[in-house]
């Protein structure tokens, strides 16, 4: 006679109750933190739209952001960072955030009337974007872009209602390149080294905050200089990144971390290896580099709002089957009107142009 085994619970049907229970939960933990939102909080919500079909979405944020608070305590990493924003805008609640490799190209120039312009493409896996108009009562009107996926956005997960777009109120945290309305510009690219982590006295900051730091309260590039000297830096994701800033006046530099050492290089481009003089045997993007080198040096720096686009397209990232990364958007900043001009997923024949003033 054949033995007939007793059969062994079958777990998922006990952990689905448990599963629904805690989705549950979120959801009413996220519905309670809407409830919760100011006027300016549900105003800045109200802003958000999306342009077009694109994977471009656009937000004012209207009023404060606690940023002067941030610089008072700071934050030595990403879960820090996630805290203060947590409790500071978020209504306690946590949200995801994950600043992953980027290959990206930056560069200064001038347009024949005398404009300055800073180019910047942004390259990465499939990245919806935010752009974001910010004005603190405590610092400079600016632009800015955001990568929604830092912040748990995604292609099947975009902010299309109010409460799908509840996390977008941490955007001025995460800016990835900008302007503000003195003509300071800044980008920020991956370096394949050791992640910079500063340790001394001074107040901690990270990758993002730096940025928004700069557009902030900076009018030239040394008063970035200066503002990120005082601060410790915890580049974020364990990864390294260097800055590549740039003024209305024309100077241009590259910011980059060392040993731990900020290291300042007079240079209008940058892509994803050291400038700093060394024997480096890491970094990528060199081929770019000598693309933005050949074709500055023949236009003397001088480039339209118009060459400046097809320079980055010129050194636009096309998707290849190895390759994860591609160029997600492209924005030609005039730093001297504060405008830019912005392409989606490499579709150089659509632009879309936005203002600090409007």
């Amino acid at each position: 006679m054949k033995e007939t085994l007793p059969q062994a619970p079958h777990k998922p049907r006990r952990l689905l109750p448990k599963l629904l229970f805690a989705l549950a939960a979120v959801l009413a933990a996220l519905i309670l933190a809407v409830l919760l939102l100011s006027q300016r909080e549900l105003r800045t919500l109200g802003t958000l739209e999306r342009v077009g079909d694109t994977s471009l979405f656009i937000m004012e944020y209207i009023g404060d952001y606690g940023f002067d608070d941030f610089l008072e305590t700071g934050a030595s990493s990403d879960p820090e960072l996630i805290r203060f924003i947590a409790g500071k805008l978020l209504k306690g609640l946590p949200m995801e955030f994950d600043l992953p490799d980027l290959g990206c190209s930056t560069f200064a120039a001038h347009t024949p009337e005398g404009d300055a312009v800073f180019g910047r493409n942004f390259d990465m896996y499939y990245s919806p974007a935010l752009f974001v108009k910010t004005a603190p009562s405590n610092g400079y009107r600016s632009i800015s872009m955001v990568n929604l996926a830092y912040i748990g956005f995604g292609e099947d997960k975009l902010p299309t209602g109010l409460l799908d777009s509840f996390f977008c109120l941490a955007a001025p945290y995460v800016p990835l390149d900008g302007v503000n309305e003195k003509g300071v510009a800044v980008g920020v690219l991956l370096i394949d080294t050791e992640p910079t982590n500063q340790q001394t006295e001074k107040v901690d900051i990270t990758t993002t905050t730096a940025i928004r730091m700069i557009l902030d309260q900076a009018a030239t590039v040394e008063e970035a200089l200066t503002l990120l000297g005082e601060y410790d830096m915890h580049a974020s994701a364990n990864s390294c990144y260097h800055f590549q800033i740039a003024d209305a006046s024309g100077r241009a530099v590259v910011v980059e971390y060392i040993g731990d050492t900020m290291n300042v290089v007079e240079s209008p481009r940058a892509t994803n290896f050291l400038l700093t003089p060394g024997d480096w045997d890491f970094g990528t993007g060199q081929d770019r580099f000598e693309t933005l080198t050949a074709a500055m040096e023949a236009a003397e720096g001088i480039l339209t709002e118009e060459e400046a686009m097809d320079l980055l397209e010129a050194v636009s990232q096309q998707p290849q089957p190895e390759k994860r990364s591609s160029t997600q958007w492209s924005c030609v900043y005039n730093q001297s009107r504060g405008t830019v001009f912005i392409a989606m997923g490499m579709d150089y024949d659509h632009l879309y142009q936005f203002s600090i003033w409007d």
